[in-house]
């Protein structure tokens, strides 16, 4: 009971971090047969693959491990493209908390899951010239989870 309570905190903490509101088409997602260890250090090659830095890697299982719940493998990966924040920063000002792009990924039984939100739910009418950088987010976080998904 206490493993299925922990995967319902964790995916409802994740649903936060991750969505304006609670539409799961919003979310992009995938699982992959690897253990957490090599999936993790296969994300982050990946992420610099398609020419993205990472920013940080950080734990947010510490709460949950001070509750009673045993894991360390949970992880939101931050990572972004200097240049194109440079260009955000600078033009679409809306977009700023939400650079760097976070992946949250997380040990599942034998699996390891993989979540981020879809970039377009950020596009605003009143910006429509950012969303070349929310379609390009998009298509290369399917690009990294699909060669993720590949690797099991």
């Amino acid at each position: 009971m206490k493993n299925h309570s922990f995967t319902t905190i964790m995916f409802s903490i994740f649903l936060a971090l991750f969505t304006a509101s609670s539409y799961a088409e919003e979310l992009l997602m995938v699982r992959t047969k690897q253990n957490f260890p090599e999936a993790m250090l296969k994300l982050q090659d990946t992420i610099r693959d398609h020419h993205y830095s990472i920013s940080r890697v950080q734990r947010i299982d510490i709460g949950l491990t001070k509750s009673g719940y045993e894991t360390d493998k949970y992880r939101i990966v931050f990572f972004a493209d200097k240049k194109e924040v440079s260009v955000i920063t600078n033009n679409y000002p809306h977009l700023i908390p939400h650079i760097p792009w976070k992946i949250a990924i997380f040990a599942e039984q034998q699996d390891t899951l993989l979540v981020s939100a879809d970039p377009m739910q950020f596009s605003d009418k009143n910006h429509p010239a950012a969303d070349k950088y929310l379609l390009k987010w998009k298509k290369d976080l399917k690009k990294i989870f699909n060669e993720m998904r590949k690797s099991n």
